[in-house]
């Protein structure tokens, strides 16, 4: 194996610039090969939400993905970095654990089914559905392309993980969600389409350096739970929480995006997820938790805690948001360019 094997490989994203000493001994690592990495003790000294130790994480699992332009695809197995993982992993779910209050399966799954009857103020959709402004939706689309850019992709490592009904469930959702078949279809490339209605940049990983902490920990969750076989009751979680909410939440963007003439690739991304999820919702509750609660009965309070942590990291993500828009501000560092009649490449 040749030291550079895929550096130089095109189309992945560019390396971000740190965010603090946690990141910046991250990032100049892949950037150089070598160097000081950070100890257990500075991990711990770091806000686990944080946007420094969030990136460090990000950048970590990046690595399981895409990868960066410039650093050699064998770095994805590098000791020395593979010792740095734990102690960031350890740290985040230390956290989620004790801020995630305590639920039995059963009864959070529940919970995700009953829509509420009225908005409390808490939730992006219901806000850009009825007040949202083009703006609004381009910064919402540059930050939530950190996933949906590779959409499916952290849920796709738990299927060797299942067995059964589980797996058959799981698959076949997951089918759906990389096109069918169609390379058109796939989900990420639906979001590309967006992107591109939008006037935003459709290159993957793009936005990374706009990206919030809160955003950030949204997305390591995923990878996080797929990464570790010991958390796929988590992942499962993690998945019907998106799976389930997504028909009602989808639809509102898509009047946003209908409302705000966004285009017909930005309805088209979101009218796909009404139809598409209404099913995956039925399919992941009777045959992917129940066949795996079946199976693995013990894996019930895991199921229950993937729930609760997607919930908990949207639900900062929704408030830092909201924040910003209602103050007339931009939720972003740097503001978006003015969108323009010209489309991105």
């Amino acid at each position: 194996m040749t030291a550079d094997l895929g550096a130089t490989r095109p189309g992945r994203p560019q390396l971000p610039r740190p965010r603090g000493c946690l990141s910046d001994m991250v990032i100049e690592w892949l950037r150089a090969g070598e160097g000081p990495l950070p100890a257990q003790e500075e991990v711990q000294r770091a806000g686990p939400y944080g946007e420094d130790f969030q990136l460090a994480l990000y950048v970590l699992y990046e690595l399981h993905y895409q990868g960066f332009d410039g650093v050699p695809d064998d770095r994805e197995w590098e000791p020395a970095l593979l010792s740095v993982r734990p102690h960031l992993e350890e740290a985040f779910l230390r956290a989620l654990r004790a801020d995630v209050p305590a639920l039995d399966a059963r009864e959070a799954m529940a919970r995700l089914l009953t829509e509420p009857t009225t908005d409390d103020g808490t939730s992006v959709s219901h806000y850009l559905k009825r007040e949202g402004r083009l703006w609004q939706l381009r910064e919402y689309a540059a930050l939530r392309s950190l996933y949906h850019l590779k959409e499916a992709d952290p849920h796709a490592w738990v299927l060797p993980r299942l067995r059964g009904r589980a797996k058959a469930g799981m698959a076949a959702i997951e089918f759906d969600e990389f096109g069918a078949g169609r390379a058109e279809d796939v989900h990420a490339q639906l979001f590309a389409d967006l992107m591109a209605d939008l006037s935003l940049q459709t290159a993957y990983g793009y936005y990374l350096d706009l990206a919030s902490a809160e955003i950030l920990a949204t997305v390591n969750l995923m990878s996080l739970l797929g990464l570790h076989r010991s958390l796929r009751g988590a992942l499962i979680g993690h998945f019907a929480t998106v799976e389930v909410t997504s028909p009602p939440g989808a639809r509102r963007l898509a009047e946003a995006m209908r409302r705000t003439g966004a285009g017909p690739a930005a309805e088209r991304f979101y009218d796909e997820h009404v139809e598409a999820d209404a099913v995956h919702e039925q399919v992941v509750r009777r045959e992917v938790i129940d066949g795996l609660l079946s199976d693995e009965p013990n894996l019930e309070p895991d199921v229950a805690f993937g729930i609760g942590a997607t919930e908990f990291l949207e639900g900062r993500l929704a408030g830092s948001l909201l924040a910003a828009w209602r103050e007339e501000r931009s939720a972003l560092p740097t503001p978006l360019p003015l969108a323009c009649a010209c489309k991105p490449t």
